[in-house]
Formats: structure tokens, sequence, C-alpha cells
């Protein structure tokens, strides 16, 4: 039997397993929680996806990138104040301690996270 992760399909959703932390493993080794994936009608890969403590850590990853891959702690206000907006659209505050974990990120308190949230809801 030839190997499930060479398979079309596997190669297919590789970039998006990729982007989202997620990785492919046999069907024959998945878990309850994996996501079996079928090709005419047979499974052939399934998805293990990632925590989403480690979601969180590639966002912020992703944010470092987005920002010419300065530390976050160096941006200025206006640039932080992005980040939580960006973070936000992403879900990055529905993980727990997300604030806590974004805060300490950007080198500000949590107090400034909720200040910057707030002003964009207002805004």
């Amino acid at each position: 039997m030839s190997n499930a992760l060479e398979h079309p399909l596997a190669a297919a959703i590789k970039p998006l397993l990729d982007a989202v932390g997620a990785t492919a493993v046999e069907p024959a080794e998945a878990k309850v929680e994996d996501v079996v994936l079928e090709w005419d009608g047979a499974p052939v890969v399934a998805v293990r996806l990632p925590h989403l403590s480690s979601a969180l850590d590639r966002l912020l990853a992703e944010m470092t990138r987005a920002f010419d891959g300065r530390p976050l702690t160096e941006l200025d206000r206006a640039e932080k104040q992005r980040v939580v907006a960006l973070l936000e659209e992403r879900g990055a505050f529905t993980v727990r301690h997300g604030v806590e974990t974004v805060a300490s990120a950007l080198g500000v308190s949590r107090f400034t996270v909720y200040n910057y949230l707030n002003r964009q809801e207002k805004g």
C-alpha cells in the first residue's frame, strides 16, 4: 500500500496545513480528535489540528513577520494597536490567557491591551 502522505490530496492540502500548524498523518495512526479525509470513499490522510495555545504562538510569529521581523516589543503605539486589531480579527483573544500572552509579547500591560480593544470597538 502506498504512503498516504504522498497522496495527491495530502499534497494539495499541505500549504493549508502549514499555514494553520496542522500535520498530516496516516489514517491508521489517526486519533479520535483527528480529521480523516477521504478520496473516492476511502480514507487517505488524517489531519491533526494544533492546540489553541500553539495557534496563538503562530499568530504572534505572523505579526512579527508582518512588521518586517521587528520584535513586537519594539513597535510604536500605533503599530501595537494594529497588532491587537489584527489579532482580534483572527480570534486570538478567545484563547485562555490570550490577553496576558499578547500583552507579554508586546511588552505592555493587560490593561493596555484591553484599552486597545476598547478603542477599537468604539472606533
